[in-house]
């Protein structure tokens, strides 16, 4: 029964008019090809990193969910608390059933002090140790390797501070640059759009 004609859906399931079990189309090329990681990718990036949890992963563990970054240190007492609130912001406004999609990450420009302990104990203060929620430290060339490709500039001025971007960035499921808000306390109107577009 041709209930949408050449429709095709991206999830196994039932057809939302018909109900009838939706099958999987012989060599579908189109499909093959959403797993496949273009050359705009975060995921090319092949830099291990440390979770809050003690876990290592490399970045394309991430993949699958509209990922929303942002680069941070803990012991900034200035612009970081101000992202982390914006994160926090932008994770309110996302519906229940489209924030199971997301995953927000906050990467630490200070990997030596930034330890997966501490990332612990920072995501717990900020009520942000939900799984949607992961930390990361990595090395510092791992660092700044994902920093320059966020176009994040960063410079330490004495052993606990550091001026740095303030920019949050969304990605889709296959690691691909789709938007950045820059600034502290910005409207996160256009952030949110672009999440919700990503996840519906």
């Amino acid at each position: 029964m041709q209930c949408e004609g050449d429709k095709t859906y991206d999830e196994i399931g039932t057809c939302p008019v018909c109900k009838m079990d939706l099958k999987q189309l012989e060599n579908d090329s189109k499909a093959l090809e959403t797993n496949e990681i273009s050359e705009e990718s975060i995921f090319n990036l092949t830099s291990k990193w440390h979770t809050e949890e003690g876990n290592e992963i490399v970045l394309e563990d991430l993949k699958g969910k509209t990922l929303v970054m942002v680069m941070i240190y803990t012991s900034c007492k200035a612009a970081c608390p101000r992202l982390v609130a914006d994160m926090r912001n932008i994770e309110a406004q996302i519906p229940a059933e489209n924030i199971k999609n997301v995953q927000f990450a906050l990467v630490s420009i200070d990997p030596e002090t930034d330890t997966p302990e501490r990332l612990k104990a920072f995501a717990i203060e900020n009520a942000m140790d939900g799984e949607q929620w992961t930390f990361l430290q990595g090395t510092d060339s791992g660092v700044r390797e994902f920093a320059n490709v966020l176009s994040v500039k960063y410079k330490e001025i004495s052993p606990i501070d550091f001026s740095h971007s303030n920019i949050i960035s969304v990605f889709n499921s296959r690691g691909e640059l789709k938007h950045q808000q820059e600034g502290l306390g910005v409207n996160n109107k256009e952030t949110i759009e672009t999440i919700l577009e990503l996840t519906k």
